[in-house]
């Protein structure tokens, strides 16, 4: 997917007195009001900092957390972004007032000055925002008349606020909201431009050359609790990957479909039988764990090492052992792209981190000799900033659930939206 870049936006020209409207994705982990992770933030800074030094004046736009769309709510206010966006941009960052949009919103628009910058409060707060992707998820039930002119008032308020947009935040390109679909194009309308930031870029170029022109050998690590979360993503992968990885609870569906003893392991009964012919057809590719560490108390128990597949009766799986380690370690050393998607056990605590620790340092090392690593966000990535590894991989994901559905091969409707060349 080719999408026009910020860079060649109006032809590279100064963006002097044009308002731009920048879709990012700042929805940061919070502690009350304490940022507990900016890395979110960070990444949107090198398109922030273009667009100021083309001239521009930004009115960023985010969603943080999930308010009920009824109005301003004081613990999903974006107050705490704009204080730390401040710092790291070294200007006053304008928080927008309560109301998203409105009078008050055009007016500090308006006073802004070139490379000035404001952040409208959390378009959340508008019931327009989401009303087109709820009925995205029901097609054979259309919006009724007072939802469109919900949503076709939200559009025109927000594109009232801008001469151009940009979309920058790929953790909501599977999501049809307001900010993310109907404002690009109504922008467009105006005879604005509607282009990709930078980070929206990075992420479509990491991710299409994985899936698309993937240097072989093509590795992928699937992990996290349930594998019926990821069935649309193993059948994607499965022809396209030399091998595929398979750790953390949802292995244990799979190993008890090649009727290997689990113990007390998570197993999602209602997928055995889909796992049965994936391991028929598929099998040759798919590598499970053939120890494990294991526990009989999940809140309070010890780490116990089985050194077998079988676990016994009395146990549960927490991670992989250390015989999968090293064989997962030798699969992903002989890579030349790999793409990791969910932990290989409980790394959140220290005891059952060692298998997740363990990919991590490989594709590290595999970095290193020149294979294309890419960290498909979510748990995985949060695990690689737990392990301060973030600079030994070639990407690192801002979207959980984009990552996954692009992974997929499905439709991105906010990305499609988005001009393809310079205008005119």
């Amino acid at each position: 997917m080719t999408v026009l870049s910020i860079a060649n936006a109006r032809s590279g020209a100064r963006l002097d007195g044009r308002t731009v409207l920048v879709r990012v994705d700042f929805n940061v982990p919070l502690d009350g009001t304490e940022i507990t992770s900016d890395r979110r933030i960070v990444q949107a800074l090198p398109t922030l900092r273009h667009l100021r030094e083309r001239g521009a004046r930004l009115v960023l736009m985010s969603h943080l957390g999930r308010p009920s769309g009824k109005g301003y709510e004081a613990a999903f206010s974006l107050a705490p972004v704009a204080i730390r966006l401040s710092h790291l941009l070294e200007t006053t960052v304008v928080l927008g007032p309560k109301e998203v949009t409105g009078d008050a919103a055009v007016a500090a628009s308006r006073a802004l000055e070139d490379g000035g910058v404001l952040l409208l409060e959390n378009v959340r707060f508008a019931a327009g925002e989401t009303i087109a992707d709820k009925a995205s998820k029901n097609p054979d039930k259309a919006l009724t008349a007072d939802q469109q002119a919900t949503l076709d008032a939200f559009v025109a308020s927000l594109a009232e606020l801008g001469d151009d947009y940009v979309n920058d935040a790929f953790g909501t390109c599977h999501r049809k909201h307001a900010s993310m679909y109907g404002l690009a194009e109504a922008i467009r309308l105006k005879g604005g431009f509607a282009a990709a930031g930078f980070l929206v870029e990075k992420e479509v170029r990491f991710l299409n050359g994985a899936v698309a022109t993937p240097a072989r050998p093509f590795v992928a690590i699937l992990g996290g609790a349930k594998v019926s979360d990821k069935l649309k993503l193993i059948a994607s992968l499965l022809p396209k990957v030399d091998h595929l990885l398979i750790g953390g609870a949802m292995a244990y569906t799979l190993l008890a479909a090649k009727g290997v003893r689990v113990g007390r392991s998570r197993v999602e009964a209602d997928q055995v039988d889909a796992m049965k012919a994936l391991l028929a057809t598929g099998g040759g590719k798919i590598l499970l764990p053939t120890d494990h560490v294991a526990t009989d108390d999940f809140e309070n128990g010890l780490p116990v090492p089985v050194d077998a597949e079988a676990l016994p009766d009395s146990l549960l799986g927490v991670d992989i052992g250390p015989k999968t380690r090293t064989r997962f370690a030798e699969v992903i050393a002989g890579a030349k792209t790999v793409v990791w998607n969910g932990p290989m056990g409980v790394f959140e605590r220290p005891v059952y981190a060692a298998g997740t620790r363990a990919v991590a340092d490989a594709m590290a090392i595999a970095t290193s000799r020149g294979a294309t690593t890419i960290v498909g966000g979510g748990d995985s990535a949060t695990a690689v900033e737990t392990f301060e590894l973030e600079a030994a991989m070639s990407h690192i994901s801002t979207g959980g659930g984009a990552s996954l559905e692009y992974l997929e091969g499905r439709r991105m409707p906010p990305l499609e939206v988005l001009d393809t060349s310079t205008p005119g």
